[in-house]
């Protein structure tokens, strides 16, 4: 039951696929409703009027799961500042903007859970050169930390999870790629690469009441990745 979403209300940011897709679904099954906020579903979560739009509109909010992210993957000598600026407008300020304007619909409920896509990029230098990606990870793991101090008097648990490589869309690249994967594989201990459904799993416990006393917290689902 600890681990039940039964009544709840969901907001996933980018649940149109990939992680977020497979979050929104495993949360249906364990009792949630879910709305998805997606550029592809009508709402650009950098917009913040779009956001206030759609929060107004689902009106309560129990749990915020900030998955919408991106990538462009050039060393820091050869990244434009216009991709730069892409990367931690999505990854980082609109995660950080979403959180906050769902701040009072939570605190009306008596409280909620936010769950941050972060990323063992933000936990480690890295394998592959992607300083606009690390960077805006970095920044998720500590404002992970500082929102869950700010808002614990208002109930509010904020935590996030760092996946290593996940078959997605912004991984296609590596994983279509048998030497770069021949080198992810020698820092994965397990030697397998979690699912979708894996990060969905642990985005849905830090949702739950099975962390009712967990906050602050960047929970790796990596493989071992970050053991080395």
């Amino acid at each position: 039951m600890l681990l039940s979403l039964k009544n709840k209300i969901a907001v996933v940011t980018g649940g149109a696929k990939g992680i977020g897709a497979a979050t929104a679904k495993l949360f249906r099954e364990a009792g949630a409703t879910v709305e998805i906020l997606d550029v592809e579903a009508g709402c650009d979560v950098t917009d913040e009027a779009q956001v206030r739009k759609a929060y107004e509109r689902i009106g309560a909010i129990d749990i915020l799961v900030n998955n919408a992210g991106t990538a462009v993957r050039r060393t820091a000598l050869e990244v434009k500042k216009e991709e730069w600026d892409a990367v931690i407008e999505l990854n980082l300020t609109a995660l950080f903007m979403c959180s906050r304007l769902a701040h009072p619909h939570m605190k009306k409920r008596g409280g909620g859970a936010i769950v941050n896509l972060a990323s063992i990029m933000g936990l480690s230098g890295g394998i592959y050169p992607n300083a606009s990606y690390q960077a805006s990870k970095g920044g998720v793991v500590n404002l992970t930390r500082a929102l869950a101090l700010e808002w614990a008097a208002d109930n509010i648990r904020v935590n996030a999870v760092a996946p290593t490589y996940v078959r997605t869309d912004l991984t296609t690249v590596i994983f279509s790629n048998p030497e770069m994967m021949k080198t992810v594989m020698a820092h994965t201990p397990l030697g397998r690469f979690p699912e979708p459904e894996d990060i969905a799993a642990a985005i849905a416990f830090l949702a739950s009441d099975a962390a009712r006393c967990i906050t602050g917290v960047t929970l790796p689902v990596d493989s071992g990745y970050l053991a080395r």
